[in-house]
């Protein structure tokens, strides 16, 4: 069997939350629940490291404004980890070239990251914090759910992180769209106030006289 499906999944998923993924790749790995990971997603220490970044980022995700900084910093970081076990994958199983495995993980990985990223910027503009702890656990929740799908159901776990990656592109246009509608309409409202303000000068100047 192919393991594109695990691939595209993989790195969707490494988009929104690549140590997540290596985490728990790794861990199914070293349980026996699937022969199509590699042996260096299992390591003790890579497991140990991909726990504690994953427990960072964790807390860093759920805070306003620390998390559009934490995205930004990984804008290099999960389009590659997304690549590496792509690539990874791809080796263990043979039945899809490193470099071609590598590409779709990447590419994948750095559309949905862009998505999270841009997601987490129009939430950040929201007045109260709890829509950051919300939208985070979802994100988790969703990372976990896929990947762990994705182990016993690939072709069906590709196809759900298909739509999730689609729908969250669509949802990320609208965000923008309806961002820069307001942000005119507020511009709009401020050149108003400050051309109506002389007028009203003028009016009552002219009044007292």
């Amino acid at each position: 069997m192919s393991v594109l499906p695990l691939v595209f999944t993989s790195g969707w998923a490494s988009g929104v939350n690549a140590y997540a993924v290596v985490l728990l790749l790794g861990v199914f790995g070293a349980a026996g629940l699937s022969d199509d990971i590699p042996e260096t997603l299992q390591r003790p220490e890579v497991l140990v490291a991909a726990g504690v970044l994953f427990l960072c980022e964790a807390v860093a995700d759920k805070i306003p404004y620390v998390d559009s900084a934490w995205d930004t910093v990984h804008t290099v970081v999960r389009p590659v980890a997304g690549a590496w076990v792509g690539a990874l994958l791809a080796g263990q199983s043979g039945s899809l070239s490193d470099v071609a495995a590598g590409l779709i993980g990447g590419s994948t990985a750095l559309a949905s990251h862009t998505v999270k990223a841009g997601t987490r910027m129009a939430v950040n503009s929201s007045p109260e914090p709890f829509s950051n702890v919300i939208v985070s656990l979802a994100e988790d929740l969703g990372v976990g759910g896929v990947v762990t799908f994705a182990m016993f159901h690939p072709e069906a776990a590709a196809v759900i992180a298909g739509v999730l990656l689609l729908a969250g592109l669509l949802t990320l246009y609208f965000l923008i769209s309806r961002i820069r509608r307001f942000r005119r309409r507020r511009a709009q409202r401020r050149e108003e106030k400050r051309l109506g303000k002389p007028a009203a000068r003028g009016r009552s100047v002219s009044g007292g006289r």
